[in-house]
């Protein structure tokens, strides 16, 4: 059976090759980009927190609420920018039908 390190490790492969295509993209908003390009900000900060986790308190990340929470703003963040890149995205199209039917 495959571990779950292993797992998340192979993961991380089809989500670059997700961005690398993304990134070519011109349709892809900007902003929204930032925010999946945020997720593996999320992930390079959860990695050395898990270990500090584990190494000063014997524990998971999860069971350690200051530092998990820490380690979830960028989540968040990364979130906030793909709903905010993704809103602009539909308001420029709006704007863009509109402004053909006049």
């Amino acid at each position: 059976m495959i571990s779950k390190e292993t797992l998340f490790a192979l993961s991380l492969f089809p989500y670059l090759g997700f961005l690398w295509f993304i990134s070519r993209s011109p349709q892809m908003p900007r902003l929204a980009l930032y925010g999946f390009y945020g997720t593996l900000v999320f992930v390079g900060v959860t990695i050395p927190a898990g270990i500090y986790a584990k190494i000063h308190y014997q524990e998971q990340l999860a069971n350690i609420d200051w530092l998990h929470g820490s380690a979830e703003v960028f989540l968040t963040l990364a979130n906030i920018l793909l709903v905010l890149g993704f809103r602009q995205a539909v308001k420029n199209l709006e704007n863009s039908k509109s402004d053909q039917e006049s």
